[in-house]
């Protein structure tokens, strides 16, 4: 019997090692199944009217009875399938979760290795280390692999920087790394070929980590070299984004497809009050048919909305044949079923009302709305008082959140006087003329400002330039001289740029510009340690290297400085 293979089907899916590989072909199985128990209900439900209509008695009780046998068979099979599935999910996802615990300790330990570790030898024993613990681990949720890499592979890169301050690396070591980067962004290039989706993305994973294995290589293929391999990467994830986006926008047609059906058997349904012959119902019931085969070519939408929308659209065609099969049932038992349906609703909206979980719940309240018009009327005994319950407890939440966000509005409000009262106070500042008590008034001031919450969306940009201005007037008449002026004034600049807007963004510009101005004084110390190689032994020409070195050490001076500067920046 059909039934059986279906069973047999299922246990085949359920004894898989791999349950969650198998989970599509079993939703796919329980569908078929549930189309074959729906038709063979359906042709019981035809014999059943065809004999009534004919005055004849047919007995269907046997097959009634083996078509529940069946399905309390198969959905035994798919009940144990159901609770196994959810404990393999459950694993994989407390191990990805582990996974990604453990990876995010070890860019902990990168970022301190990073912002603290002076001795290279320490260092690279770190790296190392945390490079090995790296590529044991495994999967992590997919929802954080892109973020979790990105920050590892920028840690690496602000390592390798680092390091290259302190230490010549050999031209051959560069040039090897250089054609291994080139090599692997070639590997790269091939994944676009591949079929597979899983594997796509573990090839990725593996080659993202294998480049951050690589070490540095020559500064100035270094640009060219980052670019063309995150081109890459780009691309690939751009084709795994683009297989989930097209499996989800089919979903989503074809769940779009049901809706309309469903909608469309509604309608049909909606009008069995009107039919009032043999002749009238055949008719409808042939449409009802017409749109049952129709459903049976669509595809899977979303396994959520799926299971939701099938069981409603089984729930109308069950009213359908059933209304047939009582043909003249009274009205009123329409009205009262409805009823209890909206009691339903109205319990829901109760539980709903008094959350503030403000956009989810609106969501959830104007769906149970969508599903009271959908229920159509309950009659004049039950609608006026059922409706007024139900409204009162929708308005009772949407009130509230009115509130909520009136009084939010409010508070940016009151933040925007603060700032002001507070720029009122910066502007009328005269320094006494203990200048540590200055400082100290100064950087008060920033923590003030800093600490006093968001502002109007429209007023941000325009409070945070006058007190910029405000402060950078302040700064500007201190008497300060040399290299204590230019540290106070740059600790200055860190913290107006803290209480910008757009913080992030420009203290990652201040760091950019200092390791600019670093490089610029690296290429300056190699140009003139090159040019001492020009040198005569003369009297006029060690006037001259003395000269060059005398520049040489001011340009090392300069690269302390600037680094101290650097680790003055906090991470933005």
């Amino acid at each position: 019997m059909e039934s059986l293979n279906f069973t047999d089907q299922l246990k085949a899916f359920a004894g898989n090692e791999d349950l969650l590989a198998v989970s599509r072909d079993v939703n796919d199985l329980r569908s078929k199944f549930d189309d074959y128990v729906l038709e063979e209900e359906r042709k019981m439900q035809v014999k059943e009217l065809e004999a009534e209509e004919a005055g004849e008695t047919v007995n269907l009780d046997d097959r009634k009875a083996e078509l529940l046998k069946e399905k309390d068979a198969f959905y035994e099979v798919y009940q144990f399938f159901k609770e196994a599935k959810k404990n393999a999910l459950e694993e994989r996802n407390a191990v990805e979760t582990k996974n990604l615990g453990e990876k995010t300790a070890l860019i902990k330990q990168l970022r301190e290795i990073v912002t603290s570790e002076e001795n290279i030898g320490a260092a690279f024993g770190g790296l190392k280390e945390i490079q090995d613990k790296w590529k044991e681990i495994g999967d992590i949720p997919r929802n954080k692999r892109s973020e979790v890499e990105t920050e590892y592979a920028h840690l690496l890169d602000d390592f390798f920087y680092n390091i290259k301050i302190y230490k010549e690396l050999k031209e051959h070591d560069f040039h090897r790394n250089h054609q291994l980067k080139l090599a692997l962004i070639g590997e790269l290039k091939t994944l676009n070929s591949l079929d597979s989706i899983k594997e796509t993305e573990t090839q990725l994973r593996k080659l993202q980590n294998d480049w951050n294995d690589i070490g540095p290589v020559p500064n100035e293929e270094w640009e060219a070299l980052k670019e063309a391999y995150w081109t890459e990467v780009r691309s690939v994830y751009n084709k795994v984004n683009r297989f989930y986006d097209d499996q989800r926008a089919q979903q989503q047609v074809n769940l779009e497809q049901k809706q309309a059906l469903l909608e469309e058997t509604r309608a049909l349904v909606s009008e069995k009050d009107g039919l009032d012959s043999v002749k009238a119902w055949d008719a409808k019931t042939k449409k009802i048919l017409d749109v049952q085969a129709r459903w049976k070519t669509i595809g899977f939408g979303p396994r959520k909305e799926n299971e939701a929308i099938w069981k409603d659209f089984r729930a109308v065609c069950d009213e359908f044949f059933t209304a047939k099969k009582e043909f003249f049932g009274t009205v009123h038992q329409q009205y009262d079923a409805i009823a209890e349906k909206k009691k339903g609703l109205i319990a829901k909206a109760n539980e709903l009302k008094d959350s503030n979980d403000w956009k989810n719940t609106a969501n959830k309240l104007k769906q149970l709305q969508q599903q009271w018009k959908q229920l159509g009327h309950s009659g004049v005994k039950h609608e006026q008082k059922l409706w007024k319950e139900f409204r009162g407890a929708c308005d009772a939440f949407f009130n509230a959140r009115s509130n909520h966000f009136a009084a939010q509005d409010q508070e940016f409000e009151d933040n925007l006087k603060q700032k002001e009262e507070l720029l009122k106070t910066i502007s009328a500042y005269k320094p006494e003329g203990d200048k540590s008590q200055t400082l100290a008034d100064l950087k008060q001031f920033s923590n003030d400002f800093n600490a006093i919450g968001r502002v109007p969306l429209k007023q941000k940009d325009a409070i945070y330039k006058a007190f910029k201005d405000a402060m950078d007037k302040l700064y500007g008449d201190l008497k300060m001289e040399g290299a204590e002026k230019e540290k106070v004034l740059f600790q200055a600049k860190i913290e107006t740029a803290q209480a910008s807007p757009n913080a992030s963004r420009m203290l990652s510009n201040l760091k950019f510009e200092i390791r600019k101005e670093i490089d610029k004084q690296v290429k300056e110390i190699a140009q003139l340690e090159n040019n001492l190689g020009f040198f005569a032994n003369s009297k006029g020409a060690e006037s001259l290297k003395k000269d060059v070195e005398k520049k040489v050490n001011k340009a090392k001076d300069k690269i302390t400085e600037l680094k101290a500067k650097l680790k003055m920046i906090p991470n933005e």
